[in-house]
């Protein structure tokens, strides 16, 4: 008789962890085998079907009686090969090969019992197509209806032999316990085939949805990449326009001047020289420190990128300036940071670009510590040197563990100071803290 011993299949393997969350088959359609993959089952297949060969030969050979090998002495043999070879294309056509090996598998319970009980090849390659089925079909619906009538099939090939067996009064014995040695022999087997044939597909569903949590965090890797690189173009772009901004305030200021000078100039020419002499003079200075910062900034601005909406700059905010570093620092300690306040040499009047610069990396140096640092408190040192400016911004704190920025403010101060023919020094601390370290040149002469 032909029963399922299934004693020594990996059924009671651990099937790992389910998937995290519940997921919905038709949302996501598992990738083809790539070209490796196939590879590597074409290899198993073969060795495996050459393993099936060798273990019928031995279960032949430990039979305790004469066994009949079948049609030309061969056909056990090609049985156990033919049971075997599928799994070659197990991910390339899982549905079809889960039910040829099926099929293969009966068929050498059959007319090779032997073979099928013995053989522990045969036993574990009807595991591994159901497995491969689960873990890899694409047409869920024609899966599920597939596996019913796999298993539907085996259970009932189960059910009949025992039933044949009952009526032959094969399953006897001496031992007496709770049950009859056949309802013992019935429990265990459909307790073992549960195992067997539930666990392939417990596993094969794990494996399944295993891989879908991975196509779709590599997808969320892509678009987070896409909108990071969006958010860093946006950013450079809007840095870029408050520049241009910022220099129109300040070319206006010398047109301005320059303006006024040469009416002055052209009103009092005849009658007093000398003072439109020293107008023209103020034009010439204007005119000169305007095209100065001109160049500075227009050299590396470009054009805003006309797809993207940036709103209009607020007319009616103050200009930014070194000379309003106190009023910012005082709105800061109203946010919940103590920001101290240093000013080293005599005050000297900054030229327009550099002023508000010095004033915009106070500014996102401070924003910095309040977004990504621990810090409590900051403290903010204006020099003034002989033929520079210096800022510095330190803090006592450490950086957030939750926190994500993406550094352009940092990019934004280096770029501003390259911009004005300076140097930057941003990073931690040797002793604690972060510092921002700023050092902008000054033309000696230059007034506005």
């Amino acid at each position: 008789m032909a029963t399922l011993e299934l004693g020594s299949t990996p059924a009671t393997a651990d099937p790992g962890p389910p998937p995290e969350r519940p997921t919905t088959e038709r949302a996501w359609i598992r990738p083809r085998p790539t070209a490796r993959e196939r590879r590597h089952d074409i290899i198993l297949g073969l060795a495996m079907a050459a393993l099936a060969v060798v273990g019928t030969e031995l279960s032949r050979t430990a039979a305790p009686m004469a066994v009949d090998l079948g049609l030309g002495g061969v056909e056990s043999y090609v049985l156990a090969a033919a049971g075997v070879l599928p799994l070659c294309f197990r991910r390339v056509a899982p549905i079809p090969v889960m039910l040829l090996v099926a099929v293969l598998f009966v068929l050498t319970g059959i007319r090779a019992p032997f073979a099928y009980a013995g053989n522990l090849v045969t036993q574990v390659v009807m595991f591994m197509a159901i497995y491969a089925a689960v873990a890899w079909a694409r047409e869920r619906r024609l899966l599920k209806a597939t596996t019913a009538v796999v298993f539907v099939g085996m259970f009932g090939w189960l059910a009949k032999n025992f039933l044949d067996a009952l009526q032959m009064n094969q399953i006897t014995g001496p031992n007496k316990g709770i049950a009859s040695p056949y309802v013992s022999a019935v429990i265990l087997a459909v307790a073992l085939n549960v195992l067997y044939f539930f666990g392939a597909y417990h596993w094969g569903r794990t494996a399944w949805g295993v891989a879908r949590q991975r196509a779709e965090l590599e997808q969320q890797a892509i678009e987070l990449a896409a909108q990071q690189q969006a958010n860093a173009r946006r950013a450079v772009i809007d840095e870029r326009l408050r520049i241009s901004r910022e220099l129109h305030d300040v070319v206006a200021h010398h047109i301005s001047s320059i303006g006024v000078q040469a009416g002055g100039a052209r009103r009092v020419m005849e009658k007093d020289p000398e003072a439109a002499k020293n107008a023209l003079g103020v034009i010439e200075e204007s005119s000169r420190t305007a095209v100065n910062e001109m160049r500075q900034l227009l050299g590396m601005l470009r054009a805003a990128d006309p797809d993207l909406d940036v709103d209009a700059p607020d007319e009616k905010a103050p200009q930014a300036g070194a000379d309003r570093l106190p009023a910012l620092i005082a709105e800061v300690n109203g946010q919940g940071l103590e920001v101290g306040f240093h000013q080293i040499g005599s005050l000297q009047e900054l030229p327009k670009t550099v002023s508000v610069s010095v004033y915009r990396i106070a500014q996102e140096a401070l924003t910095n510590v309040r977004k990504h640092s621990t810090a409590r408190s900051a403290h903010i040192t204006l020099r003034y040197l002989a033929d520079a400016v210096e800022l510095e911004v330190i803090d006592d704190g450490r950086p957030k563990h939750a926190s994500v920025g993406s550094r352009l403010g940092h990019v934004g101060i280096r770029e501003r100071v390259s911009l004005l023919g300076g140097e930057s020094e941003i990073g931690p601390r040797p002793v604690g803290g972060f510092r921002v370290r700023v050092r902008i040149p000054v033309r000696q002469g230059v007034s506005e």
